[in-house]
């Protein structure tokens, strides 16, 4: 029996949808930039531009999905107040978009959520509630704590509302470009590709949109190839902002079903070498989920030479103790790496 879609998620989106959210959201928001990577340019054989988007406010995409959604509330809506459930983007995302409109927010984190995460929501105004060890856990808590008070729930992913958000990164991609090959974009509850994906695949029907998921935590892959949203368990990622569970009756699952053309799963060393290699070369920080779309378009030397790629950037928000412990590990193992392919 097929699954039902929770009630309090209705239809999915298409690409006026999401110019629709990028008017909406235009002057909360950062338009950012595109820039060609060399480096990226040079392995892929093709031109690779990356869409920056660990130059958004609070320092991730997020920001889109979420001022989208709270920007469609009713005002009556609106004085009750947000909740909201994350591992840490999301959540920065809601609580930005709160203090903005001076609405009362509340996010809800897993118990391993680090203390600068846990701060730089609270200094955004909004107040925090730690549930559970899984994204998914948190996410039920959150959502039964809105219906009990009221409040409007924010989905990380599972709303028309926020995908369409995410999407005006693919309207702005088509705004920018006159051709794409392919787009590869992190993947966790898949709200960002599914929006993405959308503007994309209108603009550009020949383009390849390519899911890229951490080995340890790649739910949604192992969904679409199931047929069906698995509740399997998720282990200790780099891309913390992936990991997890998918909702119950999501609708990033149809939608990734029909928009996402290939899948590729890359490990935590290849998530290091990307972040590392990706400061080195672009001289900007990123956090783990940006290295996962980085690790996957360095997979595929060739495979679009003479068209031009988009890596999406999803996000820069990494602690300092993990940043230090991925730029004191496998340097040498880099330098090996990338010397070999100078010489192929």
């Amino acid at each position: 029996m097929p699954d039902e879609k929770p009630e309090h998620v209705t239809g999915t989106i298409e690409a006026k949808d999401c110019r629709r959210a990028a008017e909406r959201i235009g002057p909360w928001v950062r338009r950012t930039p595109l820039v060609e990577s060399p480096f990226l340019s040079r392995q892929n054989g093709a031109r690779v531009l990356l869409k920056l988007e660990n130059h958004q406010i609070t320092g991730s995409f997020k920001a889109r999905g979420a001022v989208s959604k709270i920007l469609s509330l009713s005002a009556e809506e609106r004085a009750r107040g947000v909740v909201a459930a994350s591992s840490g983007n999301h959540g920065l995302g809601v609580a930005y978009g709160a203090g903005c409109l001076g609405i009362d927010g509340e996010v809800f984190l897993p118990e391993a959520t680090s203390a600068m995460t846990r701060d730089a929501i609270r200094d955004h105004g909004a107040r925090i509630s730690i549930h559970g060890d899984d994204c998914l856990e948190t996410e039920n808590a959150a959502r039964s704590a809105a219906e009990s008070s009221g409040r409007a729930y924010i989905s990380p992913y599972n709303d028309p509302d926020v995908v369409a958000g995410q999407g005006s990164i693919g309207v702005e991609l088509a705004e920018d470009l006159d051709s794409l090959a392919a787009v590869y974009v992190a993947v966790g509850g898949g709200g960002l590709i599914s929006g993405v994906g959308v503007a994309v695949k209108d603009a550009f029907p020949g383009a390849r949109v390519i899911g890229c998921s951490p080995e340890r935590s790649c739910v949604l892959h192992e969904s679409v190839a199931a047929g069906r949203i698995l509740d399997i368990e998720s282990s200790r990622t780099l891309s913390h902002s992936t990991a997890g569970g998918v909702e119950e009756g999501a609708i990033t699952f149809d939608m990734c079903r029909e928009i996402v053309d290939d899948w590729r799963l890359v490990s935590e060393a290849e998530i290091a070498a990307a972040m590392r290699i990706f400061i080195d070369r672009e001289h900007m920080l990123i956090e783990g989920a940006a290295g996962v779309a980085v690790a996957g378009c360095l997979r595929e030397q060739q495979r679009f030479a003479g068209g031009v790629v988009v890596v999406v950037i999803c996000g820069a928000n990494v602690g300092s103790e993990e940043l230090r412990e991925v730029l004191t590990t496998g340097r040498s193992a880099d330098a090996s790496s990338e010397n070999r392919g100078e010489e192929r």
